[in-house]
């Protein structure tokens, strides 16, 4: 069994950042070697292959030429999406003989690109990402020192968030995929009474209101990997909830933090407080950058990234128990926090986590990489109905969705999109379900 360490750990060890590293995996050999695919009509296949043409390319930043993970690539003027990996890379397929010509490139931090589909034929092209930032020098106040700025920017936080309980419903979902294949699919709508930032102790509660999933188990000699945690990790990310569990006094100084510029976010000026690991420090720690609203400091956004420096130890901190000669080596780990104002007020709007690894077992040449991905989009917002869901009805750390979802199956709900796409972006699960599922963030 490998497992993340929990709240108790984290207050025991002093992790760092350990809160955004709550992928909980539950390791176990495969006795069975039944295969379950993922339910696709025999029209759909004939569409998929036939009537969609595919696209893909690789995102990189201008300046660094690294990867830009989480990238939302759409086909302009339509609902269709998809993401960047931790490579950087993407694959779209648009649909066939249409008029669509024009692919757009999106991402906090970043001035938004457009590409034309002609120019991604023939293999996978580079695509730059500019950054849209003012140098810090260009700005006439004084911000003083970037650590001070986070401290104040939690100060504010009752300010800048609701101080009253609100119910938001989101769109959930978590994928598992062994090499290039899904072995596991996971999607909910959820009901979630969000508490109130004025206590950063109180408990946010997610009620699955509809779920289903599709999942491929393959061969017998492979490992069976599950997600524990779900939507309930994915609030646990709401920095502004949690600005200790994630910037933690005692670890401030393990970090530099340095100012980044200004840039815009959602047609507002953001303060980009970029932060990595000092240099000799033993632990594994991220690096990324935080997005503060210039006029009044709140968390707008957080980008970072497990760095790559320690990444080795990382594995050691969170295997509780797994298979002797099994090896697991955690190739990486990406996280991404957006909010959206509203009447002057800060709502959490998205949360994306993705994390790679690697298991190898002894005396054998093959081995299997996995990548877990869970997203989740906030799609409305009620001050009126709110309900303190009872503990026991709402979705725990303990909890596996793959496991219970299927209680909450509906298939009348999901009507003709009851097929799970996996590559598709979740504003485009979104649109089919708006009717059901009424936007206002």
């Amino acid at each position: 069994m490998m497992q993340m360490k929990t709240e108790s750990s984290r207050k025991r060890f002093g992790n760092p950042l350990i809160i955004a590293f709550l992928f909980i995996l539950l390791l176990s050999l495969a006795y069975a070697s039944v295969s379950f695919g993922i339910p696709v009509p025999d029209e759909q296949l004939v569409e998929d292959t036939l009537a969609y043409e595919s696209y893909t390319g690789k995102i990189l930043d201008s300046e660094t030429k690294k990867p830009v993970v989480f990238a939302n690539v759409m086909l302009k003027g339509t609902t269709i999406g998809t993401v960047t990996n931790a490579d950087g890379e993407f694959l779209i397929k648009a649909p066939a003989n249409s008029d669509i010509q024009v692919l757009e490139i999106t991402h906090i931090g970043y001035a938004t690109k457009l590409i034309q589909l002609a120019d991604l034929e023939g293999g996978k092209a580079s695509i730059m990402l500019s950054s849209v930032t003012i140098p810090i020098e260009a700005v006439t106040v004084s911000y003083g020192d970037p650590v001070e700025l986070l401290l104040t920017a939690i100060e504010n936080i009752p300010e800048n968030y609701s101080i009253d309980p609100v119910m938001l419903k989101a769109f959930y979902r978590e994928t598992i995929k062994q090499n290039r294949n899904y072995v596991g699919v996971a999607e909910a709508v959820l009901d979630i009474y969000k508490a109130e930032y004025l206590n950063t102790a109180g408990s946010d509660r997610p009620l699955i209101y509809k779920g289903r999933k599709s999942q491929d188990v393959q061969k017998m000699d492979t490992v069976i990997v599950k997600l524990q945690g779900g939507p309930y990790v994915s609030l646990m990310l709401d920095i502004a909830k949690h600005p200790r569990d994630i910037l933690a006094d005692d670890l401030m100084d393990q970090y530099i933090f340095t100012y980044g510029g200004i840039t815009s976010v959602q047609d507002r000026q953001a303060m980009i407080i970029k932060f990595e690991p000092r240099e000799g420090v033993n632990i594994p720690l991220y690096r990324g950058s935080i997005f503060l609203d210039i006029e009044n400091l709140a968390f707008i956004g957080m980008d970072f990234l497990l760095d790559e420096g320690r990444i080795d130890e990382a594995a050691a901190l969170f295997i509780r128990k797994k298979p002797a000669s099994m090896r697991v080596d955690i190739e990486s780990a990406n996280y991404l926090v957006k909010y959206r104002v509203y009447e002057d007020t800060w709502y959490l709007s998205y949360v994306r986590s993705e994390l790679n690894f690697r298991c190898k077992w002894e005396k054998k040449l093959f081995s299997s990489r996995y990548n877990l991905m869970t997203e989740m989009a906030v799609t409305d917002l009620d001050h009126e109905n709110v309900t303190k869901y009872k503990y026991s009805q709402t979705s725990k750390l303990s909890d596996i969705l793959s496991e219970q979802v299927t209680q909450f199956e509906d298939p009348d709900f999901w009507g003709e999109d009851n097929i799970i796409k996996p590559d598709e972006s979740i504003e485009a699960a979104i649109a089919k379900l708006s009717r059901k599922m009424r936007r206002r963030l």
